[in-house]
């Protein structure tokens, strides 16, 4: 969802005890470089990772509605917003029940998910599991509490919804959800991917450019 350079000192100092909800947004989106604008100035696309493809997909308007609280669980959870990072909120996310919240938002999740998973398979699987002992920001009763309590401290607002139980063992139900939502992110990932790659190849012939460097990943610098 996000598309920001991510510095971990910054998020440290967002992360304070004595900072607010709505000051830690404001750094957030300061730190990395992003200024929030009209919806309606908004592209009609936004480009997501899918892979090493940055894909473009309709800026639709449920995401408008529930990015400011995906951005909210990228500072509590610490995840940055590199493409590894998005993949772990999007994992923890589905271990919250995102899917439950409503199915366009599971399906944002997986697309990440499908990312972070090949890269860094291990990492997806520890999110979603702390996940499953958490509770996301997306319901309605929390949404409007945010919005009606931007000053009350961070830390208070991790304490109320986001309290974590590290000792729990983990269900083996979960396992095989997890593995579902894997499945299905691999689908979509090749939905998406193959028609972008057909297009990418096709620019780059028609350009006079290389089949090789049409196919050949570009280096990123946004990995985590």
């Amino acid at each position: 969802m996000a598309e920001y350079v991510f510095n971990m000192q910054a998020l440290a100092s967002i992360q304070s005890d004595q900072i607010s909800i709505h000051q830690a947004l404001d750094l957030f989106y300061q730190n990395n470089g992003f200024a929030p604008i009209q919806a309606e100035q908004e592209p009609c696309t936004v480009h997501v990772y899918n892979g090493c493809l940055l894909v473009p997909l309709p800026n639709i308007a449920l995401r408008h509605k529930y990015l400011k609280y995906h951005d909210l669980h990228h500072i509590l959870t610490g995840y940055s917003v590199g493409r590894i990072g998005e993949g772990e909120v999007s994992a923890w996310e589905l271990g919250t029940g995102s899917m439950l919240n409503h199915p366009i938002l599971g399906i944002m999740n997986l697309i990440a998910l499908s990312t972070g998973f090949f890269l860094k398979p291990q990492r997806m699987w520890l999110a979603f599991q702390r996940g499953t002992t958490c509770q996301n920001l997306y319901t309605p009763s929390t949404r409007n509490w945010i919005d009606a309590h931007g000053n009350t401290f961070l830390k208070d607002l991790k304490a109320r919804h986001l309290t974590e139980q590290k000792n729990k063992k983990i269900q083996v139900w979960r396992y095989v959800e997890f593995g579902g939502y894997l499945i299905f992110a691999i689908l979509i990932h090749v939905l998406v991917v193959i028609p972008a790659l057909i297009v990418r190849i096709v620019s780059y012939l028609v350009a006079g450019e290389s089949l090789i460097k049409a196919i050949q990943p570009k280096k990123r610098t946004d990995l985590y």
